[in-house]
Formats: C-alpha cells, sequence, structure tokens
C-alpha cells in the first residue's frame, strides 16, 4: 500500500519505487486527517482537492480517499487490503512525526517503510563538522549544496499495478488543477534569467508561484533545483534550512528559537489586530498584502516580511499572532517555512543580530512598488494611518533592548 500525503504525484517518488521493489501491485491511499484540515483555511483544502483529484488521474481513478484518523485507517485498510507493507514518503514536521509514529505502532506486524522525504536533503542530515545542527542559514546553504542530493528516481504511475479502492471514493469536487511542470518551464524558461533582479517586486509577474506545488508534493525540490541556480536555488534552500532547523527544534514551530524574547512586551489591541487582519491599517502596501491574503490564499514574500514587520514592531503584537493567520489563509501554508520566516521578522529566530531590523512600509513601497501598481491592485481608498511608523519603531526598539541588555 502506498499511503501519499505531502508527495501528491507519482514522477520522481522514491515510496512508489520501494513499493514497485516489493510488489507490482498497491493500493493507492489518503487520508483526510481533520488535524490537518482543521486549521486550514478554505483556500488550501480546496487546492489540496484538486491535487487529489490530479493524482487520481494519474492512477487512473484508482486512488482511495477516506476521512479519519490516520492511525485508526491506515491500518484498517491495510488489513483489509490484506497489505505486506506500507510505503510512506518521511513526514519531518512535528505532527507528522507523531502520527507515523502512531501508524507503525498500530499496524503491528505490517512494515512502514519510509523513502525520501519533501525535501531535497532530508531534514537532520547536513550537520556541522562537530555533528551539531546550523543555527544560520548561511554555512547551512553551503554545506548542503557541498552534499548535494539524489538524482530524482525514475518513477511514474506505470510502475505500480494500481488496485481498485475496496469501497468508494471520498474525493470532494474541486476545479481541474493546474499543469505544475508547465509552469515551472514557463518561469524557468521566461523569468528565472531576470529573477535575481526582480523577485522582490511585487508588481511584476517575476516569481515562479510554485509553492504550493512544493507544499503538497505535486512537485519535488529536486526537479526545480535540476534546472536553477543563484538567488532560485538559495529560496529554495532557505526551505530545506527551515525544515532543519523545525527537525531539530520542533518546540519552535510555537515558541521563540532565541528563548530571551520570552520576555519581550508585547500589546495585546484586538482592534489594531482585526485592522491588519482585514487591509485598514492605513498603510497601503500593508493592506494591499493583507487584502491579497484573503482573496488569493498568496502573498508575494516580500510583502510577507513588511506585514509581518509591521504587525510586530509597528503594532507590538506576537508574531505567533500573525503566523496562525498566515497558515490559516495560505494555500502553501507550511508550519516550518511559515513559523521560522515570522521569527525571522520578529527576531527570535535563527537570525544573529535581527532585533534593529524594522521595515519602513512607506520606504519598502517606494523600492519595491515604485509605481504603486502592486498597491492599486487591491487598496483604492485613502485611510488614516492607525499608528505612527517613526514613534512605534522606537518603542520597538526600547523594547528589544531591554531584553538584550
Amino acid at each position: 500500500m502506498v499511503w501519499f500525503r505531502r508527495d501528491l504525484r507519482t514522477a520522481d517518488h522514491p515510496a512508489l519505487l520501494a513499493a514497485a521493489e516489493r510488489s507490482g501491485r498497491a493500493l493507492g491511499l489518503f487520508v483526510l486527517d481533520d488535524r490537518l484540515l482543521k486549521p486550514s483555511g478554505e483556500a488550501r483544502v480546496r487546492f489540496l482537492h484538486q491535487c487529489l483529484h490530479a493524482l487520481n488521474e494519474q492512477l487512473g481513478g484508482r486512488l482511495m480517499v477516506v476521512h479519519g484518523d490516520p492511525a485508526e485507517v491506515v491500518p484498517a485498510v491495510a488489513r483489509e487490503v490484506g497489505a505486506a507493507s506500507v510505503h510512506i514518503s518521511a513526514d519531518c514536521a512535528p505532527y507528522g512525526r507523531r502520527r507515523d509514529e502512531a501508524v507503525e505502532k498500530a499496524l503491528g506486524d505490517i512494515e512502514l517503510v519510509r523513502s525520501g522525504s519533501p525535501y531535497a536533503v532530508t531534514p537532520g542530515r547536513v550537520r556541522k563538522a562537530d555533528g551539531t545542527p546550523f543555527k544560520v542559514f548561511t554555512p547551512f546553504r553551503t554545506a548542503w549544496l557541498a552534499h548535494g542530493w539524489r538524482a530524482p528516481a525514475d518513477t511514474d504511475a506505470s510502475i505500480v499495478d494500481w488496485m481498485e479502492p475496496p469501497r468508494g471514493n471520498e474525493i470532494p469536487a474541486a476545479e481541474p488543477l493546474p499543469d505544475a511542470m508547465a509552469l515551472w518551464e514557463r518561469f524557468r524558461d521566461e523569468r528565472l534569467p531576470d529573477y535575481d533582479e526582480t523577485r522582490d517586486r511585487p508588481d511584476l509577474d517575476a516569481t515562479s508561484r510554485l509553492s504550493a506545488f512544493l507544499k503538497f508534493g505535486v512537485l519535488h525540490p529536486r526537479t526545480l533545483l535540476a534546472g536553477c541556480d543563484g538567488a532560485f536555488r538559495s529560496e529554495l534552500a532557505w526551505r530545506e534550512f527551515y525544515a532543519d532547523v523545525l527537525w531539530h527544534k520542533p518546540e519552535t514551530a510555537r515558541q521563540n528559537y532565541d528563548r530571551r524574547f520570552d520576555g519581550i512586551e508585547h500589546d495585546d489591541d484586538l482592534e489594531l489586530f482585526r485592522a491588519w487582519q482585514e487591509g485598514r491599517t492605513g498603510f497601503p502596501i500593508v493592506d494591499a498584502g493583507m487584502r491579497q491574503l484573503l482573496a488569493e490564499g498568496f502573498m508575494h514574500n516580500r510583502v510577507r516580511m513588511i506585514v509581518a514587520s509591521f504587525l510586530v514592531k509597528d503594532l507590538h503584537l506576537p508574531w505567533w499572532w500573525g503566523a496562525r493567520h498566515f497558515m490559516k489563509h495560505l494555500v502553501d501554508g507550511d508550519i516550518a517555512s511559515n513559523q521560522h520566516n515570522w521569527q525571522w521578522v520578529a527576531g527570535c529566530g535563527t537570525d544573529a543580530a535581527p532585533y534593529f531590523r524594522i521595515f519602513n512600509p512607506a520606504t519598502q513601497a517606494e523600492k519595491f512598488d515604485p509605481d504603486g501598481e502592486y498597491v492599486r491592485r487591491y487598496v483604492t481608498e485613502v485611510v488614516e494611518p492607525v499608528v505612527d511608523h517613526a514613534v512605534e519603531r522606537q518603542v520597538a526598539l526600547d523594547r528589544y533592548r531591554r531584553i538584550r541588555s
């Protein structure tokens, strides 16, 4: 049996290859897990349904989709079809690791076989010379590049004889999923050559928009790494770095990486928080980003940093409030990247000396949206600013200095 999770494809699929080597016949299974569905907003759940329909087509309509607790459902289905082994791509996030341990225990004599992961290099493998994990991105990236990654696995749906599911399917209706490879090839050929210069411009169609496809494993990062270098390869390295950080310190999904920041003073103004959530702060680029998030389930990466800095350092609200809002609404919401990017902005993450990095929304807009085209897509009215940036910047610096003294 092949239990799909964050690997919703048949190309370059090590777990599929392992299953084919064990037996020429297998059942494809996906479990709709409330522990993952309930924190997800409509946009991410809708995209998941699109991915499942696409995978079902690749399997000739034989993907079994059921709803329930994986620790109960997976062993039950495995026994129902007489599976000798269950094949998965390793899950490196805290919940996924706990869930897989529970499933492995419940399977009993049925072997749970882990092959590959959603990353080019499985988290935990790249370490310093003394065996300890990296805490800073740049040396991690150097070691990660030196470590390298395996070539893509030569797989497709035909390497396995897919069994007919023993009972009806439960895939919710969804629109067709765009062709991820076609999107990648178009980006690679048309926009990747200028990516270093244009990637921070939200007014331009300059980024890949492939993050959601990576999140659900419709594409594997090895596919992209084989056709890129420079800044785009570094962006993929950030994804791998944060997964590695979470692997070694799973508590950082909820807690400050730098525990000194446990003592920083936060405000708790819910009205200001709602203004930020709804794009009513009076700072045009902040409001444009927040409205884009609600309308599209996506936000440009540069704008993510701007709105995050505004929440934490202008409104003085906890980073985890913003992280939770992002995880609810982002189609590409990924626990490792989301939580640690928020901590990077907040100053409590892996960056060595970031507390003084406070984005000025006006300056950022002038630099990265110079003609105001991005803002005009989402904001047409003029709103009085809810705070004075210069004043709140000083408040933030004072609070940071107090915990670092």
